[in-house]
């Protein structure tokens, strides 16, 4: 240790003076020391934030005639099965989308988010069990040969100008919805066979719903909801049957929700990733009001990326008869 202290005294970063009026003292080692240690400090801090890019902040009117808002979703209901969920954009404009399809995918997961099976587009009600292909079919015999023809199901006193034949449980069910009829048994009618067994999923397994949708670039808004969407009088409504819109849990976890291309480095982090929705009681509804704020990306070498950035306010309400809250189950996003 002793051998330690003396090389220690012996360290001097700057001996000006001749030697003969020159000590050596320990405290000047230190010195010498503490200082080069702050100096390599300050050199690999300097040198890393003059190598770190600046984000220089600028704001200006948004003058682009972009159209279309792209709108990436990635959401997580545990308690309600794909096939009675559909997906809804409406704007200030009066165009409606309703159960859109194009580009959004649906994965039956159970309670625990675990997958049951393979991403879909669609997944109908009473399709499910029986395959899409469930229609009313039957054999004709040519030149002594059996060919499976399509017959004309019946509609079951549903038949209308629009829909002559019901060879689908989906068949059914949309002639029912014209003539404002609801289908009291399924079992009774035969293209709904399978849909008996989807109801007793409905409330057992859960439905990742993911993809992109694109809308206009105006106010407006987008939904998840039970039920088949479509619009009566220009009213736009759901069609729950045969249960009631009490029944439903719109438990939910938005996995991700971004507006328009991802932000390179995740230089922001979106205020919706990881955002969980827990209803304490069925019929309940969730609304998210966001603020959208285009943004432009200008990198040194001047290559551009447009995106966008947004805050949200979210609120939640149980909607039935007896509070008198009118709405409706499910997630709403309001832009």
């Amino acid at each position: 240790m002793s051998h330690l202290w003396e090389r220690l005294r012996e360290l001097d970063a700057y001996p000006k003076p001749i030697e003969d009026f020159r000590i050596k003292t320990m405290i000047g080692g230190s010195v010498t020391i503490i200082s080069t240690v702050i100096m390599v400090v300050l050199f690999i801090s300097e040198l890393s934030d003059f190598l770190t890019p600046k984000l220089t902040e600028e704001l200006f009117v948004d003058t682009s005639r972009s159209h279309k808002l792209r709108i990436n979703i990635d959401i997580e209901f545990p308690r309600v099965a794909c096939s009675f969920l559909s997906l809804d954009a409406m704007d200030s404009s009066g165009e409606h989308q309703s159960s859109i399809e194009h580009n959004i995918f649906k994965r039956r997961v159970d309670a625990e988010g675990l997958p049951l099976s393979e991403p879909e587009r669609t997944i109908n009600l009473g399709d499910s069990s029986i395959g899409k292909n469930s229609s009313i079919v039957q054999e004709v015999k040519q030149n002594d040969t059996a060919v499976a023809v399509e017959a004309c199901g019946s509609c079951y006193g549903a038949e209308n100008k629009q829909i002559k034949c019901c060879n689908t449980c989906e068949d059914v069910k949309e002639a029912y919805r014209i003539r404002g009829w609801a289908i009291q048994n399924p079992e009774s009618i035969q293209q709904c066979k399978g849909m008996v067994e989807d109801m007793k999923k409905v409330f057992n397994e859960g439905c990742q719903i993911y993809g992109y949708m694109e809308v206009n670039r105006v106010s407006g808004s987008f939904h998840i909801a039970p039920g088949k969407s479509f619009s009566i009088s220009h009213v736009h409504v759901h069609d729950v049957q045969p249960y009631s819109s009490s029944q439903f849990n719109m438990t939910h976890r938005i996995r991700s929700l971004t507006f328009g291309d991802p932000i390179p480095g995740k230089a922001f982090t979106n205020p919706m990733d990881g955002v969980e929705g827990v209803a304490p009681e069925e019929s309940m509804m969730f609304q998210y009001y966001l603020k959208i704020v285009p943004t432009m990306f200008e990198n040194i070498d001047k290559s551009v990326l447009h995106t966008n950035q947004f805050s949200t306010t979210r609120h939640q309400k149980a909607v039935s008869m007896m509070s008198g809250e009118s709405g409706m189950p499910g997630v709403f996003f309001l832009i």
